[in-house]
C-alpha cells in the first residue's frame, strides 16, 4: 500500500467529515439533529470503506478520485458554483432544523434515504466498470472508451449516480428549502457534461462512434 497516498486520502476524508459536521450542526444549533447523523452515516461510512478498498486494490483510481485540480477553464465556474450550492445547502438545511421552518414528512426521509443508498450502489459499481475514472475532465494515456454494463445505457452514469445522491441528500436532512437550492446542480451537471463531451469526442478514439450506440447521457429515454 503506498502510505503516501494513504495518509492524503485519510487527511481529506477527516477534513471533509469535520468541514461536513460543521456546516450541519453549527447553523443547526445542536447535535441533536438526527436528520444530519443520518446522512453522515450513509454517506461516510460507504466512503470509507470504498476508499479502504481501493487503496488497497486500486491505489491507481484512488490517486483520480483524490485530484480535484480541474484543467478546464469552462469547468472551474461549474465547480465554484457547485462549491457554494453545498456551502449554502447544508447551512440552510441547519437553519431550517434550529428554526423549523417547513417540516418534511418522515417518510420522504425514507424514501430520500433509499434513493441516496441506490445512487451509491451506482457510484460503487461505475467505479468497477471504468477504471479510468477522475474527478477531472482530462483524457488519460492509453484511456479507451468504455461501453458495457451501465456504459451501455447511459453515457455517464457516474453523474446519474451523483444526480440521485445530491437531489436526495437535502431530503434526507429534512430540508425542503436546502432541496431547492440543491435543484441548482442538474443544471450544472448538464453544463459540464456538454463541455466534456466536447473534449471527449475531439480526443477520445471511438467516442464518436459510442455517441451514437447509446443515445442517452445521463437519464434513458429522457436525457
Amino acid at each position: 500500500m503506498d502510505s503516501k497516498l494513504f495518509i492524503q486520502a485519510i487527511v481529506k476524508y477527516l477534513v471533509g467529515l469535520l468541514l461536513f459536521s460543521a456546516l450541519l450542526f453549527i447553523p443547526a444549533g445542536t447535535v441533536n439533529y438526527w436528520n444530519g447523523w443520518l446522512l453522515m452515516g450513509i454517506l461516510f461510512v460507504p466512503i470509507l470503506l470504498v476508499g479502504i478498498f481501493l487503496a488497497i486494490k486500486n491505489p491507481v483510481l484512488l490517486r483520480k478520485r483524490l485530484n480535484s485540480k480541474e484543467e478546464q477553464s469552462e469547468q472551474k465556474s461549474v465547480l465554484i458554483v457547485g462549491s457554494l450550492m453545498f456551502l449554502s445547502g447544508f447551512i440552510v438545511a441547519g437553519l431550517d432544523f434550529r428554526y423549523q421552518w417547513l417540516a418534511i414528512d418522515p417518510w420522504v426521509v425514507g424514501v430520500a434515504t433509499i434513493v441516496f443508498i441506490m445512487g451509491y450502489l451506482i457510484y460503487v459499481e461505475v467505479l468497477r466498470e471504468n477504471t479510468y475514472l477522475s474527478r477531472t475532465i482530462e483524457i488519460q494515456e492509453n484511456q479507451q472508451v468504455v461501453s458495457t454494463g451501465l456504459y451501455g445505457i447511459v453515457r455517464h452514469p457516474m453523474y446519474t449516480a451523483t444526480l440521485l445522491l445530491f437531489l436526495s441528500m437535502p431530503l434526507v436532512l429534512g430540508s425542503f428549502f436546502s432541496f431547492l437550492i440543491f435543484l441548482i446542480y442538474p443544471v450544472l451537471i448538464a453544463k459540464r457534461i456538454r463541455n466534456e463531451e466536447i473534449v471527449l469526442e475531439r480526443s477520445l478514439e471511438g467516442y464518436s462512434k459510442y455517441k451514437e450506440q447509446v443515445k442517452y447521457r445521463l437519464i434513458p429515454f429522457i436525457w
